[in-house]
């Protein structure tokens, strides 16, 4: 399996960047008020400016991104088989570029994405303004260190990740694509020849538009008669393309070849097109490249991947806003009551820049950090294997979702139809009955009058034989379908000459035979007939052979085929026999389509309900013997109402109807489509978890409900309003009218029919969906998935998750809040672009129910205190300052300050990232406690005013205790304070830990440890001697017992009073 690419006359595309050159001016601010004017101090225009420069240069950033983003316009093209010369349009290049950054825009790029957020920027200004004489606090190493390792932390990090994607791409843009063996086509191409006799061959579109059903395509039919390969290049022709479209299932062009007596036009359509990404099932074909790079139907569907930002990331952005408000008033109040004297905007920014602990710079590193090990233990999870954390900025994520964006094939199912029933309506054949109809087979084909049809003359009256109906069943099921048998090649192809040679090479027994066809259905039902004796070997355009369980061959002319259409929803075929002469018509189809068509029953309704509660997917299958003058009356007509120029569709339609009256309903069968693993009690966790479950596929209607069934997605007490097919306004709109009377009850509908609703009444339709139990949406194209995704996320303000393991799902894991990819069947395409990636869908609730929950709980925890740590300390510092006639001197400098939010609290701070409220089997037990994170409970205004409270008590009661107890000299003052401050942290920590770990012990001990050996060292703001009498040591206790023992009575109350849910189920 093999083809080849002739990519003619596409040149490279020579990009070019416009260069933006900004020029800026001075900037004057002038003002007229004479007092503010003599108090402006050279700080203050050092900080205007930099806040004027800042907000400049984040705005150039914007308007340069914007630039640089603006798309060429694209057009159609003419391309000429073998003159590259002959094209004026240069084109894009056909690589792949997933990388965020190039060499000159690595360091701006990172600096813009990290100093657009508040928090990084306000950092920077503090840091700046300490190189301002009058604005300097303390030592420029307590502000320039922690930014600048901040700073190399996230660039380290973001340079791992980039030199990854560009190893990734460079292995991928480095393949040489001239001759592939069951590889994806690496561009849009035109269809121009084939090995195959037939002209055609299948191909795979499981990385386009999430089928793993084989589509047939069929190769220019003026190439294909060519009598040699190199024959292409002597020839004068060109193909005219449409301009590239997002459409994947449509396309509009024409072949011409110039050379011939009269030229020859060739109108081409989607059948004669080989799409990027897709697999050619087997042969070797031969193309011409018309789209390449960006401009190619499967990266036009893929969005392009965005720096996703948590919403615990925004929560904490917004409250460091309201502490930067607070730390402003804070210091305008300080200066108002030393009563504006003096150069009094002087001394308010030394207040601001005093009081910047209040937005400690390490909640940013704890953040990442703790993100970091979330993700560690995520891939160390024994009990999900093989899981890999993309991106580790998002792990808390998983505990904020509530809607759930699935595929189907691949994700939900593993796409292995398995035949399991087969009704005659007096008597059901099962798996474990099925050796009973492959004894009535070979009895049938033993007697040689039974080899042959029943004769169209026969009373149709007359009841038959089981065996005889079992037969006729089976003849028909093998008989009518669109598959076709392959072998595989064992001689290796020449590439140079065609693969006529190799054919003679084939095997064809029965192990070497494979199946293509665009259904899996039929497949399964074509394996069927094959175990229970009656072998499909041979099929063309205008025949098929089937062989018998005697190893006779019978073949059957192939008149006419009628391919399946969601419209239709039924196929049908009109084969000849070759020793009798007779023709039949047969037809399979959905029950809805065939039970107007068959004869009178009454088991057919009845018997496809119980089916499909199985889970069970259902054809009916009826047969219509036709005389010679029949069948030639019809394929006059039918001729005829081909050839017709208008409303061809409805005459060939209402040709084909006219046989499709009063047939012989012959058996039901039922295929089952494999689930994956686990997936009906993972879908019932998720929505027990209060998770609503959207599945989003580009499989048939038909398909998508039978598998919401089965899958327990839609419930069987649940009722499924499917949307009727709209095309226009009035139509949605009664058809939404209907939708909205119906209650709890899950919604199907069709890509086109959302399309048409969103267009005009896109709130009301989401608004409505968004009240369903479930909602499956079939025939999505990947932009809709994508566009889908954008619609809850704007109406409802909720988290989404989507997960995927096809290239057609990339659009819509990207567009998520969370994406989740599965390594599948279908390639790695949607796990390297997802930021989680599972290897089977069962994983996901633990992924959700578990490791969201620690990681949304663990980080809002460590996000309040190290918040809290910053608080208390900027608490400490106002009341040191309001006593001492409110002056802007620091109440801790240098190595304290550096060494009070690293070694001496950092280790038992970060270690709250081991802690757990809830036990993982717990968690799985009840996933209804997920149902509470959605909430946002633990990090809201109310947790964060709580913190607040708890700041200002304990840094009141740890500064005004100190001045208190302290005798004569302020270094005393210091060395208490300081000491209880540290062993409060210590104690707090120990406080909000739920769940013990030995690790937060070590970290305990360790700090404790560290701050009492660093006392040897700190004689520069200790004196050692009073710090080793008892004085100090019961002053300390005092301070710290009567500034924490409180928080513990309040703890303990609320515990025994108004225990949290978690506690009730653990005890």
């Amino acid at each position: 399996m093999s083809f080849f690419l002739l990519f003619f006359g596409l040149p490279g595309w020579n990009s070019f960047f416009a260069l933006l050159f900004l020029d800026y001016c001075s900037l004057e601010i002038r003002d007229s008020c004479d007092n503010v004017t003599r108090g402006l101090s050279f700080a203050a225009h050092f900080f205007v400016m930099m806040m004027t420069f800042f907000i400049l240069s984040l705005s150039c950033c914007d308007c340069l991104a914007r630039t640089c983003r603006r798309t060429k316009e694209l057009k159609a093209r003419t391309v000429w088989l073998g003159h590259p010369e002959k094209c004026e349009e240069k084109y894009p290049k056909n690589a792949i570029k997933n990388q965020k950054y190039n060499f000159f825009t690595f360091v701006p790029g990172v600096l813009y994405q990290q100093f657009k957020f508040f928090l990084n920027l306000y950092f920077l200004v503090v840091a700046c303004s300490q190189f301002v004489p009058a604005l300097k606090i303390g030592y420029l190493y307590t502000y320039w260190a922690p930014l600048g390792f901040v700073m190399a932390v996230t660039m380290v990090r973001e340079a791992v990740d980039e030199v990854r994607r560009y190893q990734r791409d460079k292995e991928m843009n480095s393949q040489l694509y001239s001759k592939l063996t069951n590889q994806r086509i690496p561009a849009d191409m035109i269809f121009l020849r084939t090995s195959e006799k037939t002209g055609s061959c299948f191909i795979r579109t499981d990385q386009l538009d999430g089928e793993t059903d084989w589509k047939l395509k069929v190769a220019v039919v003026c190439t294909q008669r060519l009598p040699a390969l190199g024959d292409l290049f002597s020839i004068n022709a060109y193909v005219y393309a449409q301009k590239p479209q997002l459409d994947i299932h449509s396309f509009e062009g024409n072949f011409t070849r110039e050379d011939g007596d009269p030229q020859i036009h060739e109108s081409l359509s989607i059948d004669h097109t080989l799409w990027a990404s897709t697999i050619v099932a087997s042969g070797t074909v031969i193309g011409v490249v018309i789209y390449t790079g960006k401009e190619t139907r499967s990266v036009l569907n893929t969005s392009s991947p965005k720096n996703k930002v948590g919403l615990l990331d925004l929560e904490l952005n917004r409250l460091t806003k309201a502490l930067f408000l607070a730390q402003v008033v804070l210091s305008i109040v300080m200066v108002a009551l030393q009563g504006f004297v003096g150069p009094w905007f002087r001394n308010l920014f030394r207040f601001i820049v005093l009081f910047s602990y209040i937005i400690p710079i390490s909640l940013r590193v704890n953040l990442d950090m703790g993100k970091s090990a979330y993700g560690w233990m995520i891939m160390k999870d024994e009990n999900i294997p093989g899981t890999v954390v993309r991106t580790s900025t998002i792990p808390e994520e998983l505990g904020r979702l509530v809607y759930l964006l699935t595929d189907k094939t691949g994700t939900l199912t593993q796409n292995e139809m398995i035949f399991k029933r087969l009704h005659l309506g007096t008597v059901s054949y099962g798996t474990d009955t099925m050796d009973e109809i492959q004894s009535h087979v070979v009895q049938s084909y033993a007697q040689p009058q039974s080899a042959q049809a029943p004769k169209a003359a026969a009373p149709p009256k007359v009841r038959k034989s089981v065996s005889s109906r079992i037969h006729e069943a089976v003849k028909a099921i093998a008989l009518c379908h669109n598959v076709t048998p392959v072998y595989e090649t064992h001689a290796s192809v020449n590439g140079e000459t065609e693969s006529t040679a190799a054919e003679a090479d084939q095997d064809f027994s029965d192990d070497n035979r494979t199946y293509q066809a665009s259904s899996p259905d039929e497949v399964a039902l074509v394996r069927w007939t094959e175990s229970v004796g009656l072998t499909l070997v041979n099929r063309d355009l205008t025949s098929l052979q089937l062989k018998t369980p005697a190893g006779q061959i019978l073949t059957y002319y192939i008149l006419q085929i009628f391919p399946f259409t969601s419209e239709s929803k039924r196929m049908g075929i009109i084969i000849r026999e070759e020793t009798t002469g007779d023709i039949t018509f047969y037809m399979k189809g959905a029950d809805v389509a065939m039970a107007s068509i068959v004869q009178y029953n009454d088991w057919l309704e009845e018997e496809c309900g119980n089916m499909a509660r199985e889970g069970l997917r259902t054809l009916v299958v009826a047969k219509k013997s036709l005389s010679e003058e029949q069948y030639t009356d019809f394929e006059n007509r039918y001729n005829q109402a081909k050839l017709s120029i208008h409303d061809r569709a409805l005459k060939v339609s209402a040709v084909v109807e006219s046989l499709e009256r009063e047939m012989e309903l012959l058996c039901l069968t039922g295929v089952e489509d494999q689930l994956q693993a686990d997936v009906r009690p993972t879908l019932e966790l998720l929505r027990n978890a209060g998770i609503k479950i959207w599945m989003l596929t580009g499989d048939k209607l038909e398909t998508a409900t039978c598998i919401a069934k089965s899958s327990h997605l839609v419930s069987r007490s649940q009722d499924i309003h499917v949307f009727r097919s709209v095309s226009n306004r009035g139509e949605a709109h009664l058809e939404l009218n209907a939708f909205r009377r119906k209650h709890d009850c899950a919604l199907v509908i069709s890509g086109d029919s959302l399309e048409v609703c969103l267009r005009y009444y896109e709130h009301e339709f989401v608004e409505l969906a968004c009240q369903c139990p479930a909602v499956v949406c079939c025939r999505c194209s990947p932009t809709q998935k994508a566009q889908i995704v954008h619609l809850l996320k704007q109406h409802t303000a909720n988290r989404t998750c989507a997960i995927g393991d096809g290239g057609n799902d990339v659009s819509m894991i990207q567009a998520a809040d969370c994406g989740i990819g599965i390594e599948g069947k279908e390639g790695k395409q949607a796990s390297l672009a997802a930021d989680f990636s599972i290897t089977q869908f069962k994983h996901i609730g633990r992924l959700l129910m578990v490791h969201g929950r620690n990681s949304y709980k663990r980080s809002a925890a460590l996000g309040q205190f190290v918040m809290h740590r910053g608080m208390i300390i900027s608490t400490m510092q106002a009341v040191f300052s309001s006593i001492f006639y409110f002056a802007s001197v620091p109440l801790y400098q240098g190595f304290l300050m550096v060494g009070y939010s690293t070694i001496y609290t950092m280790f038992p701070v970060f270690s709250l990232v081991l802690d757990q409220d809830v036990k993982p089997e717990m968690a799985l037990l009840y996933p209804e406690l997920y149902k509470d994170l959605t909430k946002g409970r633990s990090l809201s205004f109310k947790t964060f005013l709580i913190w607040v409270l708890i700041s200002i008590y304990q840094g009141g009661i740890l500064m005004y205790g100190a001045l208190v107890l302290f005798e004569s000299e302020f270094v005393h003052v210091v060395a208490i304070s300081f000491t209880a401050l540290i062993l409060t942290e210590l104690l707090m920590v120990a406080l909000n830990i739920r769940t013990w770990h030995w690790l937060m012990v070590l970290a305990e001990f360790l700090s404790l440890g560290c701050y009492i050996a660093s006392l040897a060292f700190l004689n520069e703001y200790f004196d050692l001697g009073f710090i080793t009498t008892p004085a100090f040591l019961w002053k300390v206790s005092v301070i710290t017992v009567v500034s924490c023992l409180p928080l513990y009575i309040i703890k303990y109350l609320k515990r025994k009073f108004s225990p949290p849910s978690y506690s009730k189920l653990s005890s």
